[in-house]
């Protein structure tokens, strides 16, 4: 790393003194795509910082960041971190009551903010958290008639900051030259899995060592597009949609809405692309339901094709030896299934695609390889900037996420924890000086709480979290994510969670994808009242059945894992969600929040009843609460 270039800051000055006129963001507002190039970026940058500056922001101070993925947002990340100040991203679908304890716990007194939306959330909690004095907000839509003293619009505040430039030549170049690279660059909250979340910060240094490390690693360059979709307050858009764009200066784009994502990727046509797990599910799920409705003829093309891309596709996609009849039969499904799909979910231009956040089901891993999109896992935590492991091209392993990334080092503790040292490792958790040396011991290993084992090639394989694997009675291992996700390759199953430790056999809830069974049993002519009344319907339990049937097969196979197939299920009268604490925000289930929740159903599963009445309060968006009560109906399985 130069030595001029060891902040964001200073990187953002190259990229505009570099490439002035390179597309640095897009972003899709009604319906046109607007750009901002380089030295446009460092133009709104500059003034933002300054204004900011005018009202009193200084060195150290920490700015709360809400909204939808939008340019100015990002912009106001890199103004705060030209001040010296640390940007705490927040999850903008977090209802008000959740947002309190980050905004107390950051010491929050400044926030810039997308939409009305985000202000009536910080209004509400003005009481609750009397340090917040300033909010911005982007978007002035409903806000004429707002007259509370700490309001004020992001363009009133960089219309304050270019008279407050003038009025103070080179105080902002001296405030960047300021900036040292041990210096705090972010504050990311953890997702709260086990507990209250914890404010991991993050260094310019650790920060950049993380950015310049996946792209000498992939080799990316500044001609890339990435479509920057995915909450900002997590670690993963930080890496690619912040950290690796700043530096590489690549185009950021940000979708219109969260209803436009599909279409905004199609138009896009990104060359570098990123989605957890969920995502790729629901791309899947979406071509399953379209092929349901397909043609006879378009049907049978379309599993005779992928038949052949199962078969040899990953291996083309690596450059290993394949018959040339094979080849050829791959080449033909190229052009009629394989080429349209891509481009269909917007991949037509994907160099390097990457999942994370959870394990993907080697399966799903499979389908997209196979058809040439050139998928591949990392392995990553907030505390590490999301960069323990990588895949390498040609080294692709469905089950495993890789080898250590450069510049890392990973072994396992005797219980098989995975530990890691890296120059991306976090400074601290905010505060909490008891939570840090609890995580990161006396030789500087970071204890990253999940389990994992090295294989004779030297890639890491993801078991579960270190605290979810057990036993069972008859001293089989029990690794539940493992179980969930194999379930979760079915279109039909949104969620699942499964139980069986210290128990004889294994029992799991289950979530329908309301929107694929739905599609299933219109289809059929099976009338339903909403998600409820379908997920009791007998057709339904039926067709769960089937997808959990094949899944026991699958682990019947594998010799560690045949004791853990599933003998008796239910499915959920209600979605899991992250309003009720069930999922946390990136959408993890909360296993043991769950199984206190829903004591009554587990030992149902385990006391061999036919069915079980339960009543569960359920919060909505706008802060009511309600019940929803059903007789769920438990089913029986035979192991394969």
């Amino acid at each position: 790393m130069q030595d001029n270039l060891t902040t964001f800051p200073r990187r953002l000055l190259q990229h505009g003194k570099e490439r002035p006129h390179k597309p640095a963001f897009r972003e899709k507002d009604l319906g046109i795509w607007q750009t901002w190039d380089w030295q446009q970026v460092n133009a709104e940058v500059r003034a933002l910082a300054c204004g900011l500056a005018s009202i009193g922001f200084q060195r150290g101070m920490n700015l709360a960041i809400i909204g939808d993925n939008r340019p100015r947002l990002y912009w106001s990340m890199l103004a705060a971190q030209c001040l010296g100040g640390v940007p705490v991203p927040m999850y903008q679908d977090a209802p008000a009551a959740d947002m309190a304890f980050v905004l107390e716990n950051a010491e929050i007194a400044y926030a810039i903010v997308e939409d009305q939306e985000q202000v009536d959330k910080l209004l509400d909690l003005c009481e609750q958290c009397p340090n917040i004095k300033h909010i911005a907000y982007e978007d002035e839509r409903g806000m004429r008639n707002y007259t509370h003293g700490q309001l004020m619009s992001y363009a009133r505040l960089q219309k304050l900051g270019r008279a407050y430039d003038k009025a103070h030549p080179g105080f902002y170049e001296a405030a960047i030259a300021e900036g040292k690279e041990s210096d705090s660059a972010i504050i990311l909250y953890t997702s709260g899995t086990t507990g209250k979340p914890k404010g991991v910060c993050q260094t310019h240094k650790a920060l950049l060592s993380a950015a310049t490390g996946g792209i000498s690693f992939d080799k990316l360059t500044d001609a890339e597009n990435v479509l920057s979709y995915l909450p900002m307050a997590w670690v993963g858009d930080c890496l690619f949609s912040f950290a690796q764009a700043v530096t590489a200066g690549f185009t950021v784009n940000c979708p219109e809405s969260s209803d436009t994502v599909t279409t905004d990727l199609r138009e896009i046509g990104p060359s570098y692309y990123f989605a957890p797990p969920r995502i790729f599910e629901n791309m899947l799920t979406q071509v399953m339901i379209r092929m349901e409705d397909a043609g006879t003829i378009k049907r049978k093309m379309f599993h005779h094709f992928m038949n052949v891309a199962r078969r040899v596709g990953s291996d083309i996609l690596d450059g290993k030896p394949v018959p040339f009849g094979a080849r050829l039969s791959y080449a033909i499904g190229n052009v009629l299934v394989y080429g349209p799909l891509r481009n269909v979910l917007g991949m037509s231009r994907i160099r390097v695609a990457y999942t994370a956040g959870a394990a993907i089901g080697p399966d799903l891993f499979r389908f997209y390889r196979s058809i040439g999109v050139n998928l591949k896992q990392f392995y990553g935590s907030t505390e590490t900037c999301a960069y323990i492991c990588l895949q390498p091209d040609g080294e692709i392993k469905f089950d495993s996420v890789g080898k250590p990334a450069p510049g890392v080092e990973v072994k396992l503790a005797p219980n098989g924890e995975v530990l890691v040292k890296s120059p991306t490792l976090m400074q601290c958790y905010y505060k909490r000086a008891d939570a840090t040396a609890e995580a990161i011991d006396s030789e500087g290993y970071f204890h990253t709480g999940d389990a994992g084992i090295f294989d004779n090639d030297g890639h890491l394989r993801i078991i579960d979290r270190a605290a979810d694997v057990g036993k069972m009675n008859n001293g089989a291992i029990f690794a539940p994510n493992y179980i969930e996700n194999k379930l979760k390759f079915f279109p039909f199953i949104k969620e699942a969670v499964a139980f069986g430790h210290e128990r004889d056999k294994v029992t799991a809830f289950i979530n329908i994808d309301m929107e694929a069974v739905g599609n299933w049993a219109e289809r059929r002519g099976i009338s339903y009242s909403g998600y409820t009344d379908l997920a009791a319907h007998e057709q339904t339990y039926a067709l769960v059945k089937e997808c959990v049937e094949k899944v026991n097969a699958d682990l019947a196979q594998e010799a560690l894992m045949a004791d853990t197939q599933v003998h008796r299920f239910l499915v959920l009268h209600k979605e899991l969600d992250p309003d009720d604490d069930e999922l946390t925000r990136t959408r993890k289930v909360r296993r043991k929040f769950i199984a206190e929740k829903y004591a009554v159903l587990i030992e149902a599963l385990y006391g061999g009843k036919a069915s079980q009445y339960i009543e569960t309060q359920v919060k909505f968006e706008d802060g009511r609460t309600g019940m929803v009560a059903a007789d769920l109906r438990i089913m029986d399985l035979k192991a394969a």
